[in-house]
């Protein structure tokens, strides 16, 4: 996959990520700061990931790249409960966060899974040139 802008889980968290820098435009205060920054930090490496891992040659690299992304999703997903329970951003704010993630999430794992077995099913073919000889040989 070489345009990273064609899938539909960068796109979503790419939404997701725009919304979460919004919110949190606001938040300010020392401990606001430090949430802040790890939440919109987190939130940007998730479609920064599928990008990378879009980029790689194979699935199996690209599903690490995945996953990688999916433990962004969860760390942003713990940050926004942080900050929704500190009163930096508003529980609407919060909601609409929240099932914009679990929406990535799912979409991520769905990719991961596809991946995997896309890699695992080239994994146990042999490579052609490796068929041919076993022709070859009569095998």
């Amino acid at each position: 996959m070489s345009d990273f802008k064609k899938l539909r889980v960068w796109r979503e968290a790419h939404k997701l990520t725009l919304a979460t820098i919004r919110t949190c435009d606001d938040v300010v205060g020392s401990v606001g700061s430090i949430v802040r920054n790890q939440l919109v930090r987190a939130t940007m490496s998730v479609p920064a990931n599928v990008a990378e891992g879009s980029a790689k040659r194979s699935d199996r690299e690209f599903a690490r790249f995945v996953r990688i992304a999916l433990g962004s999703a969860t760390e942003a997903e713990n940050h926004m409960i942080l900050a929704c329970d500190l009163g930096l951003i508003d529980e609407k704010e919060y909601n609409a966060l929240d099932k914009q993630m679990q929406d990535v999430q799912k979409m991520l794992a769905g990719l991961e899974r596809k991946l995997s077995s896309d890699a695992s099913s080239t994994a146990k073919r042999p490579a052609r040139s490796e068929r041919r000889a076993a022709r070859a040989r009569g095998e």
